[in-house]
């Protein structure tokens, strides 16, 4: 593609963050195959993604829901916060209307699964480039699934009760790890994630550590509760 002067015209460049090494080659090479897009970096993590925003301008960021040593999450909203123009496409494992919604409230502009064809996440970042919202197919049917089954102000799942910090605790809690690991993780005190796991276990009607521990499990294995 050439602009109206004749000059080509400038690929738009992407940044990669994903914790998988194996995953960000394979990104690379599929959007290295796109004549006007480019890789311009890649992270494994929320620090270093940062600081290549802020050092390559991308035009716009594919990232992963896990990440090594943080959650995708705060990194979007983070991002939100910083460079409020600049799109994000989520890329993640979970087929999953939670993760869509709390994604697309946090700021990103997209989410694709990784199971969906290649074709879907060039598509993806197309579509958050020029400024609209680009959810999968197979997303978007739940999300629109869950909206009309929605008959009451209550959350349609019992775990939109949850609040970002706390259901990226109970995810943790599902990946085995003790309230250390989870406060080492998040960066904050082994206190407020004991607070956080009170407030999981009130809001999911549970009334033991264990209870939480075997819900928590269970979903993060896609088996959800029964009622859930």
């Amino acid at each position: 593609m050439t602009a109206r002067n004749g000059e080509p015209k400038p690929k738009k460049k992407v940044l990669i963050v994903d914790d998988h090494e194996l995953m960000r080659q394979g990104l690379e090479q599929l959007i290295g195959h796109e004549p006007n897009l480019e890789v311009c970096g890649q992270c494994e993590d929320a620090p270093g993604a940062l600081r290549a925003i802020e050092k390559l301008k991308p035009d716009v960021a594919v990232v992963d829901i896990t990440l090594k040593g943080s959650h995708g999450l705060e990194l979007v909203k983070d991002i939100r916060i910083r460079w409020p123009e600049l799109p994000v496409l989520v890329l993640s494992m979970h087929d999953e209307s939670l993760y869509a919604e709390r994604m697309l409230r946090a700021g990103a502009r997209g989410y694709v699964t990784k199971a969906e064809a290649s074709a879907k996440v060039i598509e993806g970042i197309w579509r958050v480039l020029e400024g609209k919202v680009y959810v999968s197919d197979s997303v978007a049917s739940k999300v629109l699934d869950k909206m009309v089954g929605s008959k009451s102000d209550k959350p349609s799942f019992v775990l939109d009760a949850l609040s970002d910090r706390e259901f990226e605790v109970f995810e943790l809690i599902g990946k085995g790890l003790e309230s250390r690991e989870i406060a080492q993780r998040l960066h904050v005190s082994i206190k407020t994630v004991n607070a956080h796991r009170e407030h999981i276990k009130k809001k999911l009607n549970l009334t033991s550590g264990t209870e939480l521990l075997i819900y928590a499990l269970r979903w993060v294995q896609f088996e959800r509760p029964s009622g859930g």
